[in-house]
């Protein structure tokens, strides 16, 4: 398990190592700051440890993330809102990834790693991986009410604070908060 692990923040960093910061949104994608709409958990919440699939169709588990800050991102290639969003969390997760914190952008298209790998490549996203929640197990498992779904997940693996909706993340005041919220 713990090479699992390693092999996905491996990849993320080497992704992200490689990744350009994306320019910023047309006016008519303006997201809303962060602060906006995040709402703090109390009392943080245990972490499901639920499983998704990675684009090479290993299955991994949140538990293996334990000791790492994670954000856990809900979403689709349908999803406008999601869409609108993807570039910001690639720059939130190119900005985390020193902090040893992971974006995990969970997608449950239907179509799988190809529909989500040539979405990246229509939309120059080179800096998150595919990673899937097929059936939306995980989906269910935080209560999401919709996507996109945003959950912040401490180094303790308690989800601390969980966001419905899209929001700009590349801020440097959002990239603070998340800092801040997934130290445990």
């Amino acid at each position: 398990m713990m090479t699992h692990r390693r092999t996905i923040l491996a990849a993320t960093t080497s992704i992200l190592a490689s990744a350009a910061l994306p320019g910023k949104p047309r006016a008519e994608e303006r997201l809303p700051p962060l602060a906006e709409g995040l709402e703090p958990l109390s009392p943080p919440a245990n972490l499901p440890d639920g499983v998704f699939v990675s684009g090479d169709g290993v299955s991994h588990h949140l538990s293996e993330f334990k000791g790492h800050g994670m954000v856990v991102n809900l979403w689709a290639t349908w999803c406008a809102p999601c869409v609108a969003e993807m570039p910001s969390l690639q720059a939130l997760s190119k900005a985390l990834a020193p902090q040893d914190i992971a974006v995990l952008p969970l997608s449950s298209d239907r179509g799988g790693a190809d529909t989500v790998q040539a979405w990246y490549a229509a939309h120059g996203i080179t800096g998150l991986p595919v990673l899937l929640d097929p059936q939306g197990a995980l989906a269910r498992a935080f209560n999401a009410r919709g996507i996109p779904t945003t959950v912040i997940v401490n180094t303790n693996n308690q989800a601390v604070a969980r966001l419905e909706g899209a929001a700009d993340w590349s801020a440097p005041e959002a990239q603070a908060l998340i800092r801040r919220l997934a130290s445990g």
